[in-house]
């Protein structure tokens, strides 16, 4: 299977670019949302260097980001570089859970392995990259059972009719627009008439 950045953007921007007047960016070494501005008159998810896995990622975050949260440049959270402490890494895990979960069910739908990221290759701090897959995994199956964030939902459809049903782009998009406006079912993830 063939995994272009192309596709991902497209699909991407077919769903938000005109409700939320956000789009998908091809970046430079670091990922970064940014909300419009004086420069730029739409929002940016930006990923880093063209890789498909840092897209899906950056979605994922998205996805999860409330309204206000989407008014502020990376949606006004920290983050730390490599050589986290323990204290650091703790906290860096707990927020990372839940994109995670969705990135690995991104993952899934368009047929791609997923790998956790710890994220702390020059930290001092102990890291149980097991254990953490373990609490991405359960919060995704958690996504699965009880539902989605509503951006969320719409995305993983429309993956999964283009990479999984084999729908072209602009039939992705409309599955996942469906999604925007009509209720699903959780297990299912089928649209439901209102």
């Amino acid at each position: 299977m063939i995994h272009r950045l192309e596709d991902v953007t497209a699909l991407f921007d077919g769903l938000f670019q005109q409700r939320f007047n956000t789009r998908l960016v091809r970046g430079g070494d670091e990922p970064l949302y940014r909300p419009a501005d004086a420069g730029c008159p739409y929002h940016r998810v930006i990923f880093a260097r063209g890789f498909y896995a840092s897209a899906l990622h950056e979605i994922s975050h998205w996805c999860i980001a409330g309204e206000r949260r989407r008014l502020l440049e990376d949606y006004g959270y920290w983050y730390l570089p490599d050589g986290r402490d323990g204290e650091q890494q703790r906290r860096f895990e707990a927020a990372e859970v839940a994109p995670q979960a969705l990135e690995m069910l991104f993952s899934h739908a368009c047929g791609l392995r997923f790998h956790v990221s710890v994220d702390n290759l020059g930290g001092a701090a102990e890291v149980d990259r097991e254990a953490f897959h373990g609490r991405v995994a359960a919060r995704a199956a958690r996504y699965v059972s009880e539902g989605w964030p509503p951006r969320a939902e719409a995305f993983h459809i429309a993956l999964a009719a283009f990479y999984q049903r084999d729908l072209a782009l602009d039939e992705a998009v409309e599955a996942g627009l469906c999604a925007l406006d009509q209720p699903c079912s959780p297990a299912s993830q089928i649209c439901l008439p209102s």
